[in-house]
Parts: C-alpha cells; structure tokens; sequence
C-alpha cells in the first residue's frame, strides 16, 4: 500500500467518523429538528454518487469512506423522515 492511498485511508476514516456521533445522538433522541432534510436528501444522494464512482474507479479510500458514511447518513435521514 503506497503512502498516498494510506493518507486517503486516514482521511476517509476522520470524516467518516464525524458522523458518528451525530448519528448516535439522533438514534437516543429521535430529535432532528436542527437537521435540514433537503440539505440531508442532497447529501445522502451526493454520498451515494462518490460510493459509485469509487467503485468504478477501484479507489478503496473513496469507496470504504462513502460506503460506511452513506449508511450513517441514512440512518440520519430515516430518522428525520419518520420522527419529523
């Protein structure tokens, strides 16, 4: 593995994990009133399109990041949707 796809890695993990804790926090409190739907639905679909791209390009930091941050993203906005 050659240092630029370690540094990706690493990046990919520091911004996949940011969401964590908003994702852990919004399955405790069921509260999303300070998260924007369209700005989520836009994202999800932003995220999915990376997930994609990164598949077909065979880049693993893009698609593991994408992939892992997609499901928490849509976590987030399931909740959003169904506790509104």
């Amino acid at each position: 593995m050659n240092f630029i796809t370690i540094m990706g890695l690493v990046a990919a993990a520091c911004t996949t994990a940011s969401f964590i804790p908003q994702a852990i926090k919004t399955i405790n409190t069921k509260d999303t009133s300070g998260i924007s739907l369209a700005m989520y639905s836009l994202f999800a679909f932003g995220t999915m399109m990376w997930l994609v791209y990164g598949i077909f390009s065979s880049n693993i930091p893009i698609s593991l990041a994408n992939g892992i941050t997609l499901i928490f993203a849509s976590i987030i906005l399931y909740y959003k949707i169904k506790y509104k």
